[in-house]
C-alpha cells in the first residue's frame, strides 16, 4: 500500500509491503527497512524496528487516514491510490471565492457529514462518495462556510455534479 505521510508541513510518500504476520518492508526515499509491530493495546503498537523497539499510538482518521504519535511526534497517514488522489486533488484546488467541489467520477454518497451553515476547516470531511468498490472522503479544500449541499445519502451522482460548495470567511476574519 502506498501512503503519503505528513509531519510538520512536510509531505513524502512511504509504501508500506507485509511479508509476514506483523512484519512489514517499509521503504522511504528509495530506502526499505523492515520493522516488526505488534498491536499492545487498543489503540498502541509495540514497534521493533533495527533492534530498537518503542511504542506508536495509532488513530484512524476518515476511511483512508491514520494519525501515528511516535515519541512524541505527531504523523499523519493518508492512504494513496490514483482514485483517491485525484479526488483528494480536486478538493484543494483552492482559489479565492466560493469553492465548488464535483464528482470526480460516478458513484453513491454513502455519508454526509455535515449540514448547510456548518463551518468547515480546510481538510474537513464533507460527504463520503463510493466508487469502483471504494470510499473516499471527500474534504473541504479551504476554511469556510458550507453554503450549498444538494447532495443526500443514497442519492447517485454523475461525473461533474456539484458534491457542495464551501464559501471561504470575509477578508479579515
Amino acid at each position: 500500500m502506498i501512503y503519503e505521510v505528513s509531519e510538520a508541513g512536510e509531505t513524502m510518500r512511504i509504501e508500506l509491503h507485509e511479508v509476514g504476520e506483523g512484519v512489514y518492508d517499509l521503504s522511504v526515499a528509495g530506502e526499505t527497512v523492515r520493522v516488526d509491530a505488534a498491536k499492545s493495546g487498543r489503540t498502541i503498537y509495540s514497534v521493533i524496528e533495527d533492534g530498537r523497539q518503542f511504542e506508536a499510538m495509532v488513530e484512524e482518521r476518515g476511511a483512508h487516514g491514520f494519525d501515528i504519535l511516535v515519541s512524541g511526534r505527531l504523523f499523519h497517514l493518508e492512504a494513496v491510490d490514483e482514485r483517491s488522489r485525484l479526488l483528494v486533488e480536486q478538493a484543494r484546488t483552492a482559489s479565492e471565492g466560493p469553492q465548488t467541489v464535483e464528482s470526480e467520477m460516478p458513484g453513491k454518497i454513502v455519508k454526509v457529514h455535515l449540514t448547510v451553515g456548518s463551518e468547515v476547516r480546510e481538510g474537513d470531511g464533507v460527504v463520503v462518495v463510493e466508487a469502483m468498490k471504494m470510499e473516499n472522503e471527500i474534504r473541504s479544500p479551504i476554511d469556510g462556510v458550507l453554503k450549498e449541499l444538494p447532495v443526500a445519502e443514497g442519492q447517485t451522482v454523475e461525473t461533474g455534479e456539484v458534491l457542495f460548495v464551501v464559501e471561504p470567511p470575509p477578508p479579515g476574519e
